[in-house]
């Protein structure tokens, strides 16, 4: 995780540096004195999670949390255990009281990190179920190839083969390789049109014009059917073209 260090005393910022430099899930993205400079510097580029000291000049810690827009995650540090209530109206991941060991630094950056996982796996979700929402909804799909994105409708995908870490959409204008895995490609084509034969293999149910025990025919192309999907294949099939 990158994290950010803000603190106007040098001597504290020092610390929490050096505990994070010990910290092998943790990289320091950056190190503030002045709050002002760290909210333009998060405006622009969020960052999970930040240390921050809940008295800072000009801006206090928790004005400084209700100016940005994206709230990171936080560990608050302070001298003063007042503060320690309001810190949970904020869902803030630990408060540490200065002087500030080592050992409870560690238990704090675990917090974080256990909240950030939780955070990715929910972005991970909500990814999906847009995916899923886009090819049940789209007679098209957006495909990253490079640096861009192509856009293949739907029915002009005759099938799209697995080569390595790598899948390759055919269609009758052009190949698009894109770095994608198969089971991410469960979720971009819908299952009524698009049936796996093999585990390197998925093919457009409209492009196929013939059908055998050990293989299909797509646009003039043999492709096998693997011994494991032959049952589920040919049952899907029959479901699907109904």
């Amino acid at each position: 995780m990158k994290c950010v260090l803000i603190d106007d005393e040098p001597k504290a910022l020092e610390i929490l540096k050096r505990y994070v430099e010990r910290v092998p899930f943790l990289e320091l993205e950056g190190e503030f004195r002045d709050p002002v400079r760290a909210l333009e510097r998060l405006t622009a580029n969020p960052t999970d999670p930040i240390s921050l000291d809940v008295n800072t000049p000009d801006l206090s810690g928790i004005q400084f949390l209700n100016a940005l827009h994206n709230r990171p995650l936080v560990i608050f540090t302070t001298a003063y255990s007042e503060y320690a209530v309001r810190s949970y109206d904020y869902d803030a991941v630990d408060y540490l009281l200065k002087p500030i060991g080592f050992e409870r630094f560690v238990r704090a950056a675990n917090k974080a990190l256990e909240r950030h996982r939780q955070r990715v796996k929910m972005e991970e979700g909500r990814a999906a179920d847009g995916a899923a929402a886009q090819a049940g909804s789209s007679d098209y799909i957006m495909v990253k190839s490079g640096t861009g994105y192509h856009k293949l409708q739907l029915d002009d995908i005759l099938y799209v083969e697995a080569a390595g870490n790598y899948v390759v959409f055919i269609t009758e204008k052009a190949n698009v390789m894109s770095l994608t895995s198969t089971k991410e490609l469960g979720l971009l084509l819908p299952a009524g049109q698009f049936f796996r034969t093999r585990k390197s293999y998925i093919v457009n149910f409209r492009h196929v014009s013939k059908i055998e025990r050990d293989q299909v025919k797509v646009h003039g192309k043999i492709i096998p059917i693997g011994e494991t999907y032959r049952e589920a294949f040919l049952k899907a099939i029959q479901v699907g073209s109904r």
